[in-house]
């Protein structure tokens, strides 16, 4: 087998996975601490397509958490920087950006454009995943939505399952309040079972290695997705 940037991946999923990959684009809204992580597993898994959402550049406070978060790149639009960071991993990569907060009408206009695969919901608004679940369930596009990650300490307590099925987080249970009201069925989430610890403060509080694990389970859960496996 001729060595490349894949050749180790090839080895578990075989010349014809790695095209089905390469085929494949997968949209990303949100380029934080999850969707950073998430996307740059994409990228060096071997999906040939991403649409990156995001509408923030990169702060000071990104740093501790976010793959694309550097003081040398504090003030740049994160969708760029990761951009940039993905044709460094593989040249070849097809990679389209949106500089856009998500808002419900612009979000089926770039669903529509860009017509996706599988998308990866990693936004910070309850209004923001409403409304990608329902576009999504509309137009039969597999979907999954990350759950709070803030204010969590042990990462082994993520998991991934159906909204319906969730416990103890609490932005679970107001999506299942309000998906239930939209006669929404199923949502495949990412969750934690870890209650969230109570810091007094409005703006929730993250570390360095909750955000990135629950990226890369999402990218990995896609893969296989997308896979079949």
């Amino acid at each position: 087998m001729m060595e490349h940037e894949f050749s180790r991946e090839e080895m578990l999923i075989g010349e014809d996975g790695m095209e089905k990959l390469k085929e494949s684009s997968v949209m990303v809204f949100g380029v934080g601490g999850v969707g950073s992580h998430c996307i740059e597993a994409l990228g060096r898994g071997g999906i040939g397509r991403l649409i990156l959402v995001d509408s923030d550049r990169v702060a000071l406070t990104n740093i501790n958490r976010q793959s694309i978060a550097l003081h040398s790149t504090l003030g740049q639009y994160k969708t760029q920087v990761m951009k940039k960071k993905l044709l460094d991993i593989n040249p070849q990569i097809r990679i389209a950006t949106y500089e856009v907060f998500v808002l419900e009408d612009n979000a089926e206009q770039l669903l529509e454009e860009s017509r996706p695969d599988y998308v990866v919901d990693a936004v910070d608004t309850v209004t923001a995943k409403l409304t990608l679940a329902r576009l999504c369930a509309e137009r039969g596009i597999p979907v999954i939505s990350c759950m709070g990650t803030g204010n969590k300490l042990d990462p082994s307590q993520f998991r991934i399952g159906d909204i319906y099925q969730t416990s103890v987080c609490p932005l679970c249970r107001v999506m299942r309040r309000e998906l239930k009201k939209r006669n929404i069925s199923q949502l495949k989430v990412l969750y934690s079972e870890e209650p969230p610890v109570r810091t007094g403060n409005a703006v929730p509080g993250s570390v360095s290695f909750v955000p990135p694990v629950a990226g890369l389970m999402i990218a990995g859960q896609v893969i296989r997705d997308i896979l079949g496996l």
